[in-house]
């Protein structure tokens, strides 16, 4: 029998390799962007076009390569990063599998410019899918150029498979994100079809994710500084107040490198435990700075998940230094009620010697002294002023005197009318002459009823709330039980369609506009979103590249739960927004409907359960929410009278 194994051509193999490699244009950025970081550039530029299904390449002004390794760097498993196995638990770099550009050259059109400082010329390489077309020698700038085109023009399938190029372009800011917040160090610009996204100059770590983030994220963050023998934690975690419904703003890097970890995850969220709303999320910038024996990076081709050596001891510290920031800033709560937050001491005063207070004493000063005296006292008129050794008190004819003097106390007092003078015009000897109008209290009781007592008629209430979720309303076959929540959910649901869809949804005006800060990609999707934003209700003036300014919101809507249903918003559609216009205000209404319901636990008057009640059956379709979960149930009087026959 023949032989049947055989060894595949490299054109194959890279392009199996590529399989795990590159999955999306995001990829293809994340490989480059690191290759960037470790040949020690310290200015990156990122041009991308199409979301990077077109064109994606990186510039940076690196250490560069000679000819012999820019040939070499396409061949699988060529490296600089490593020379043996050992050298993986000492690793200082991005990469050092030498499979990225290899499984990239494989997929796309590939151009690459790299020239060392010390060289006078450069090298220009040119691949097509594995294929070196040519390769010659060019004048170029220190540094090396890699644009990468065209990507999966020789396998069609997975060109298919990319989403939009909104979904692909969040994916690559997500990347861009990840490695400018690793290296603060670096200046990193971003172009996408011509237009400046990102110019983030070399800065520090509160900068950058400021800059990165929105101008209102400074006044969020609280600082994490924790060093011990184990792990160096530094970052910044968010207030509690700011927590969000998603969970985009969250990092770990260790070792400036962007992981995932749910382990690490579960402390942070530990640490906020008894601060957060149910389904809120902390957002959270934390760098980690661990001995690199014991990590393990070499499990995955992404190098996003890490395998540390002692995890329990990192979740305890992680834990207790988030939990000590929150405390130290006055973030959470403290359980001492008897405590005035006035004089505690502030964090960075604990080290600081105490200072004798500069005083000056006037040691002439003498309170008692005769040109002291008279200034703490009124002056008296008619020449009496001073202290006097007894009192004494005048009259004459009816009427006081000018000049009262109390135990050395001398007081002007003014000369009044005679009382007499009160009583003129009236009949004294005759007091029954005097006339006097009826008096009138406020406070009298009104028993008038501005109906009458036969028009009114007795109401009984009909429907009846039961623990603050479900209502219970009478039928004739029995009574039903109708969940309040998810009743709302579907009355606002068609409402909100039905404005976007056949009525001119109506708005109401703020009288000061709304500032609504986001992060850049959020701004891309708001972007997206605002024609059929604008048809529920909303007035947008202005939109610039962190913040967004709403002057008229939809009438069902109050002023503080547009922040709410913008947020909620922008996390069901983080996947993408559906390409069909139907299928956009679908979503869009489902959202909003999810945003404005009703809660479970909220309690509600009996005008408020019987026009809820009202509103579910007057509803095209009540019988399910716009989640497809049934809004009521019915039980008939025989289902309740065989209950009690059992």
């Amino acid at each position: 029998m023949s032989s049947i194994i055989q060894l595949l051509p490299d054109h194959v193999a890279n392009q199996i390799a590529a399989g795990e490699v590159v999955q999306r244009p995001a990829s293809v950025v994340k490989e480059l962007l690191e290759n960037a970081v470790d040949a020690k550039a310290t200015d990156i530029k990122l041009i991308i076009k199409d979301a990077g299904k077109s064109l994606v390449q990186v510039i940076d002004n690196g250490v560069g390569m000679t000819v012999t390794d820019a040939r070499l760097c396409f061949a699988r498993h060529a490296t600089s990063k490593i020379r043996q196995a050992e050298d993986l638990f000492s690793l200082g770099t991005k990469g050092f599998r030498g499979e990225a550009l290899a499984s990239i050259a494989a997929i796309a059109h590939m151009e690459m410019k790299t020239k060392q400082d010390q060289d006078e010329l450069g090298t220009h390489i040119v691949i097509e899918g594995s294929k070196f077309v040519s390769q010659e020698v060019a004048v170029l700038p220190k540094g090396t150029s890699f644009a990468v085109k065209n990507l999966f023009f020789n396998i069609p399938a997975r060109r298919n498979f990319l989403k939009s190029d909104t979904v692909e372009f969040r994916h690559v800011m997500d990347e861009f994100q990840r490695v400018a917040l690793a290296h603060p160090n670096i200046h990193f610009s971003f172009y996408h079809n011509g237009s400046e996204m990102y110019n983030l100059p070399a800065a520090g770590y509160r900068q950058r994710i400021v800059g990165i983030m929105s101008g209102k994220t400074n006044e969020k963050l609280v600082p994490v500084n924790e060093d011990t023998e184990i792990i160096n934690v530094q970052g910044f975690v968010c207030k509690p107040e700011f927590a969000k419904k998603n969970r985009g703003e969250q990092f770990f890097f260790v070792n400036d490198r962007f992981i995932k970890s749910s382990f690490l995850h579960h402390a942070v969220m530990s640490a906020y435990d008894g601060l957060l709303k149910d389904g809120s999320q902390p957002s959270y910038f934390l760098y980690l700075q661990v001995p690199p024996n014991t990590i393990d990076i070499n499990i995955h081709p992404t190098k996003t998940e890490i395998k540390f050596d002692d995890e329990q001891a990192l979740y305890a510290i992680l834990r207790a230094s988030i939990k000590h920031s929150l405390g130290q800033f006055n973030v959470a709560p403290v359980l001492d009620f008897d405590r005035d937050a006035n004089l505690d001491t502030p964090y960075h005063y604990k080290n600081i010697e105490a200072e004798v207070p500069t005083i000056q004493v006037d040691g002439t000063f003498n309170p008692f002294t005769d040109d002291k005296t008279n200034q703490h006292y009124s002056k008296a008129a008619s020449g009496s002023s001073g202290y006097s050794s007894g009192s004494s008190f005048s009259s004459s004819s009816g009427s006081s005197s000018s000049g009262t003097s109390y135990s050395g106390y001398s007081k002007r007092v003014e000369p009044t009318t005679s009382w007499e003078s009160l009583y003129v015009g009236l009949d004294v000897e005759n007091p029954e002459s005097i006339e006097s109008s009826p008096f009138t209290f406020e406070n009298e009781e009104v028993t008038s009823s501005l109906f009458n007592d036969e028009d009114v008629e007795q109401s009984t209430q009909k429907t009846y709330q039961i623990h603050k979720k479900y209502i219970v309303s009478p039928i004739k076959s029995g009574m039903i039980i109708v969940d309040q929540q998810r009743a709302h959910q579907r009355i606002l649901y068609e409402q909100f369609l039905l404005n976007m869809t056949v009525n001119q949804a109506s708005s109401q005006q703020l009288l000061f506009p709304l500032d609504l800060f986001y992060s850049a990609s959020e701004m891309e999707l708001i972007e997206e979103l605002k024609p059929s934003l604008e048809t529920t209700g909303f007035v947008f003036d202005e939109s610039k590249t962190d913040h967004v300014v709403i002057s008229g919101i939809p009438v069902n809507i109050t002023e503080s739960e547009v922040s709410q249903v913008i947020e909620q918003l922008l996390s069901d559609l983080q996947d993408g927004i559906p390409a069909n216009s139907y299928s956009q205000n679908d979503t869009i209404a489902k959202s909003m409907a999810k945003s404005l319901a009703v809660k479970t636990g909220s309690y509600l008057t009996e005008k408020e359960q019987d026009n809820l009640v009202n509103g579910l059956f007057a509803c095209k379709d009540p019988n399910i929410s716009p989640f497809q979960k049934p809004t009521f149930i019915t039980m008939r009087v025989e289902d309740i009278d065989k209950k009690f026959a059992l």
